[in-house]
């Protein structure tokens, strides 16, 4: 019997659609049911590498963990990587096939169908269920030509819709009403349901509201969830700002700084860093000043070039220098590992205009874009202690130089050797690998060497996973999963 498919969309971005399908991804996996995430296209500089040595979007690799299973390519067929204001690399199936432009991009969706529509007939055959999470909007009107995203492929396949809005942003019942009036007859009918996400307060308040939903638009809310403070689920794409932490009277604070790129990339690296109760952790913006630190971390860029122009254009290289001389740690991942070292090129114009780029000078080292990308998983050890690190390498160059010489990483595999420098100060650090703070050995070691005094233990994969239960607890208690049986009729009969 082939899968059943349910597609999750929302009135807006950041409605709640991937937070609403990994809750229920776990949610059907307690009942028994073989499920899988997918979405059939995702815009994002947040990836992951793949059990089949691939890439996808972080947060369908997090909804393969709410489904228990490894991430694979197939979960995310299409992924765009934003480089420019017009354009991005395109990533099939896992593989990058070069870089498009948006009106290239447009054309081109006729064959990145043909590639979604393989990838969820895969997964058809080896699942009981695939929740579809869309992407955007369904009524952006001119994406709706040839759409892959949302309504174009919910049609294809036949599956029902749950549009999901966010009512702590004001209008709620606008953003539902407004979307359903600018679909077609048929995708309107494709609509099963309505959730309403973060909602604070008495629902009694809300249920004359809710009553005239029903009555307007002739379909059930088969949710009201209320706002979770505190909840962490990694975010597709969006940077907010880190939660208010509070360490115990007389406790030791690290103070990170991280300066946010117009084209970072990955910043869930800085995640295990958020959820730490010792750690402050600061987010910097243009034409803000870097505030005084103990550590500075240079985060991953999809254009690392530009960005390394911008960050200078801001008056921020100064600073990291005399954070540095003064006796501070810094941290470099992927690109601004790169931009650590002397000189960064880009003979074949990989990410901007062919040409080089002077690096910051403080590893001596110089990185070579090229038109092959490095995706791997890796597991090994922090080269300055015997702390376990584990994560995965996504980055198109290659460096060079006696800086690497004194490796950051060493790899348990012994192929793969080591990766990244640490200056012979012991000052700087660069590495490729995304993930640095996830192990609970890495992150407790890379806190005392940037000078964390007994740091509180923290397993990240630990509390994402806590913070999915607690997710999939509270969609128990407000989804109306008896209204979810007559199109997800798996559900039926269990747990």
């Amino acid at each position: 019997m082939p899968a059943k498919t349910i597609m999750i969309q929302g009135t807006t971005s950041d409605a709640g659609k991937s937070t609403l399908a990994t809750g229920l991804c776990r949610l059907l996996v307690r009942r028994g049911i073989r499920t899988t995430p997918f979405k059939p296209q995702n815009m994002a500089l947040n990836s992951a590498v793949t059990v089949d040595g691939g890439e996808i979007g972080r947060s369908q690799a997090v909804q393969a963990q709410a489904c228990r299973i490894e991430p694979h390519t197939d979960m995310n067929p299409i992924l765009l990587k934003p480089n420019t204001n017009i354009g991005a690399q395109v990533i099939v199936q896992g593989k990058a096939i070069g870089n498009m432009e948006a009106t290239v991009y447009h054309a081109y969706k006729p064959e990145a169908m043909k590639a979604v529509l393989q990838s969820h007939g895969r997964l058809a055959e080896q699942y009981d269920c695939i929740v579809v999470e869309g992407a955007g909007s369904p009524a952006e009107i001119n994406l709706r030509e040839g759409d892959i995203a949302n309504m174009g492929f919910a049609e294809a396949v036949d599956c029902p819709v749950i549009l999901v809005a966010d009512i702590d942003r004001g209008g709620v019942f606008a953003h539902l009403v407004g979307t359903l009036a600018l679909l077609s007859e048929s995708e309107q009918q494709r609509v099963v349901g309505f959730v309403i996400n973060r909602f604070r307060g008495d629902v009694a308040l809300l249920q004359p509201g809710l009553d005239w939903l029903e009555q307007y638009t002739g379909k059930p809310v088969l949710g009201v969830l209320p706002y979770l403070k505190g909840l962490h689920i990694e975010a597709e794409d969006s940077l907010g700002k880190p939660e208010a932490h509070h360490t115990a009277a007389g406790g030791q604070t690290l103070r990170v700084v991280a300066p946010v790129f117009p084209r970072i990339s990955n910043h869930t690296d800085f995640d295990p860093l958020r959820l730490h109760p010792q750690v402050e952790l600061t987010l910097v913006g243009p034409g803000q000043p870097i505030p005084p630190a103990d550590l500075i971390i240079l985060p991953g860029s999809k254009n690392v070039r530009d960005d390394l122009d911008w960050l200078r254009a801001n008056g921020w290289e100064p600073a990291i220098r005399r954070h540095v001389r003064l006796g501070g740690k810094l941290i470099g991942i992927c690109g601004g590992f790169q931009m650590l070292g002397n000189a960064l090129h880009d003979p074949l114009g990989q990410e901007s205009a062919a040409g080089s780029t002077a690096g910051l000078g403080l590893l001596d080292m110089e990185t070579e874009l090229t038109a092959q990308k490095r995706l791997v998983r890796v597991e090994g050890n922090l080269a300055f202690t015997d702390a376990a690190v584990s994560g995965y390498e996504i980055h198109m160059g290659i460096s060079r130089g006696p800086a690497l010489a004194r490796p950051a990483v060493l790899f348990a595999d012994g192929e793969q050797g080591m990766d990244g420098a640490v200056s012979d100060d012991g000052q700087v650090l660069g590495t490729y690998l995304h993930g640095l703070f996830d192990h609970p050995q890495a992150c407790r070691a890379l806190l005392e060497w940037a000078g964390l005094t007994e740091p509180a233990p923290l397993d990240y994969r630990a509390v994402r996973e806590a913070h999915i239960e607690r997710l999939t607890d509270m969609l128990e208690a407000h989804l109306q999963l008896d209204r979810l049986v007559g199109f997800l009729p798996s559900l039926a009969g269990r747990g």
